[in-house]
């Protein structure tokens, strides 16, 4: 999470959708400085803001989940800068036992793009943009970074400095994300992001064919994102035991990167 006091500004770094590119540039051409914890979400800066940063103008981003799965998927495979091996790194970027073994499960079976998606999302895709996204003063694309960024950077009064240099980027994906969505898998990958994608308004391609949920398909997504929400807001950082031995519990349930 990035703030700043001179131009009234706070940064929401929601994972895997360029934060680490726009926190980064921010610290460093646009007065910003680090409060709490990279991924820290904004209910828990308005527990310990001060009357006066709460007006700040906020800012986060979002990214297409179709888009984020299959970086997530090579991200394992490739062992993205090492931080499912390096020691260091695994305690940098708070990689948790269930993530380690996603990682040798891949390295183990590798298994392809379908089987991954099968596997690691099970049920309905939601991130903690829920909580709070929906009220912020900007957001930021992933797929119109560049030009959303200076957008935002124009409502706080700044001139863009240069072009957002890239961060953090996975590698090896050596075609388009929707290359990777074979028919098998269209049926389950439409399940599991339509919602997701119908509220933040990304349009499932054409050839999928429309996205129409079933009464019993809204009300496993809404049933989800009151488990989830209470596990963001409260569980993930609760110092009770029975909270944390709950919370390790929803975290089983819901995979690591549909909760973290």
């Amino acid at each position: 999470m990035i703030i700043s006091h001179t131009h009234h500004y706070l940064f929401v770094e929601l994972p895997y959708s360029a934060s680490t590119a726009i926190a980064s540039e921010l610290c460093e051409h646009y007065g910003g400085t680090r409060i709490l914890y990279k991924h820290a979400k904004y209910v828990e800066f308005l527990r310990v803001a001060t009357p006066s940063e709460k007006p700040y103008f906020v800012f986060s981003c979002i990214r297409n989940p179709l888009d984020e799965a299959v970086s997530h998927y090579f991200r394992y495979k490739t062992n993205h800068d090492e931080m499912f091996t390096d020691a260091e790194k695994i305690a940098r970027y708070g990689i948790t036992t269930q993530e380690l073994r996603a990682y040798h499960w891949i390295q183990d079976a590798n298994p392809n793009f379908s089987q991954f998606l099968r596997r690691a999302y099970p049920i309905p895709h939601d991130n903690w943009s829920a909580l709070s996204h929906h009220a912020f003063d900007a957001i930021i694309r992933f797929e119109n970074v560049q030009s959303d960024f200076a957008e935002a950077l124009k409502r706080l009064g700044f001139d863009a400095v240069r072009p957002l240099p890239v961060k953090n980027k996975t590698g090896d994906k050596d075609k388009n994300y929707l290359a990777y969505y074979t028919p098998d898998v269209i049926p389950h990958a439409k399940r599991v992001f339509g919602h997701f994608m119908r509220e933040w308004s990304y349009d499932v391609p054409p050839t999928w064919g429309a996205f129409t949920p079933s009464k019993r398909q809204d009300i496993e997504f809404a049933a989800w994102r009151i488990v989830r929400k209470l596990y963001w807001r409260y569980a993930n950082r609760t110092s009770n035991p029975v909270l944390q031995k709950i919370a390790v519990r929803l975290k089983q349930m819901l995979w690591a990167w549909n909760v973290s």
